[in-house]
C-alpha cells in the first residue's frame, strides 16, 4: 500500500493550520523572534528522533546530512521572509496562497538539475500559477510591483529550494534521518535569532502558546513531506498537493475576519487551480517521459 498520499494529507493539515496561526499570532513577536520561539514547538518530534535516529547519523551519508541540513536551513530563512510579509500588512490570504506556489520554484530545479519533464497539465498549472501572480499584484497607482507580492516572492523562491532539496536528501536518508536533521537546522537558527533579536517586556500566554503550535504544525508538516518523499512519492506530485494547504487555511482565516475582494479571490482561485496543474501525475499521458521522483 502506497502511505505517500496519507503522509501528504497530514502535511496539507498541518500546514494548513500554520498559515492561520502566523496571522493570528500577528505583531505579537517580530518575524525573527518568532522563527526563535516557535522552534519550541519542535521539541515533540525532535527528541524522540534525537534519541533513535541520533547514534545512526555518525555512520549516515555525508551529503544526504548536509542536504538536509541545508533544506531546514533555507526553510528558517523562508519562514523569517515569510512572516515579514504578513508583518508588513500584507493580507493573510493572499500571502498564505501565493507562499503555496513554491513548487513553481521545485519544478524550475527538477527541470535544470534533474532534466525532469513536464506534462501537459504541470505547464498549463504553471501558466495559472502566472496568471493568478499578475492578478494578486495589479496597483491602482501603476507600481510594477505589488508590496504583498514583492514580499511573498523571497519565501516562494526559498520553500521551493527546500522542497527540492528535502527530496534530494531522502535519496541518501532514510525518512527519520532526514527529518531529524532538516528540523534539528531550526536550532541554532533559533539560538541566533534568540540572542540577537530585542524581546518584547512580557510576551502573554496566549502568544507563547500560539507561537509553539506555530512550530509544531510546520514541524510536523515537514516530517510529513519528507516522509512521503522516503515512501516513493514523485517531487513533482507531492510537493504541489502538499502545498494546497490554503483549502484549509482560507476558511479558518474568514472565520478570523480577514476579508478578500473580487480580484483577490480569483486570484486565489487561479492559484490552487495552478497548484493542482502542477501536481498532476500524468503518468499515463505520455509514457515517454520517464521517472520524475
Amino acid at each position: 500500500m502506497n502511505t505517500w498520499p496519507v503522509w501528504t494529507l497530514i502535511a496539507v493539515t498541518s500546514w494548513g493550520f500554520w498559515g492561520v496561526l502566523s496571522r493570528i499570532l500577528g505583531d505579537a513577536l517580530s518575524p525573527e523572534l518568532g522563527q526563535a520561539l516557535s522552534t519550541l514547538g519542535l521539541i515533540p518530534l525532535l527528541v524522540p528522533l534525537a534519541l533513535r535516529e541520533g547514534p545512526g547519523l555518525l555512520s549516515a551519508s555525508r551529503r544526504g546530512v548536509g542536504l538536509a541540513l541545508s533544506g531546514g536551513l533555507i526553510t528558517c530563512l523562508g519562514n523569517v521572509t515569510y512572516y515579514s510579509a504578513l508583518h508588513r500588512g500584507g493580507a493573510a490570504a493572499t500571502v498564505v496562497t501565493l507562499s503555496a506556489l513554491a513548487p513553481v520554484a521545485t519544478l524550475t530545479l527538477a527541470l535544470v538539475l534533474l532534466r525532469e519533464r513536464l506534462n501537459r497539465m504541470q505547464i498549463a498549472g504553471t501558466g495559472f500559477a502566472l496568471v493568478a501572480l499578475g492578478l494578486l499584484n495589479v496597483q491602482p497607482d501603476g507600481a510594477l510591483l505589488s508590496p504583498v507580492v514583492a514580499y511573498a516572492v523571497p519565501p516562494i523562491l526559498l520553500f521551493g529550494v527546500s522542497g527540492f532539496l528535502q527530496k534530494i536528501a531522502t535519496q541518501h536518508l532514510t525518512a527519520p534521518q532526514a527529518v531529524l536533521c532538516y528540523l534539528g537546522a531550526f536550532v541554532p537558527v533559533a539560538l541566533w535569532y534568540g540572542l540577537q533579536e530585542p524581546w518584547p517586556a512580557a510576551i502573554p500566554p496566549r502568544s507563547w502558546i500560539l507561537v509553539v503550535a506555530l512550530g509544531f504544525f510546520l514541524g510536523l508538516g515537514n516530517l510529513a513531506v519528507i516522509t512521503a518523499f522516503a515512501a516513493g512519492g514523485k517531487a513533482s506530485i507531492i510537493s504541489p498537493l502538499s502545498n494546497l494547504y490554503p483549502i484549509i487555511s482560507l476558511p479558518l482565516l474568514l472565520l478570523v475576519g480577514d476579508r478578500i475582494g473580487p480580484r483577490e479571490w480569483t486570484g486565489i482561485a487561479l492559484a490552487l487551480v495552478g497548484a493542482v496543474g502542477l501536481g498532476w501525475d500524468g503518468s499515463s499521458e505520455d509514457p515517454r517521459q520517464g521517472s520524475r521522483s
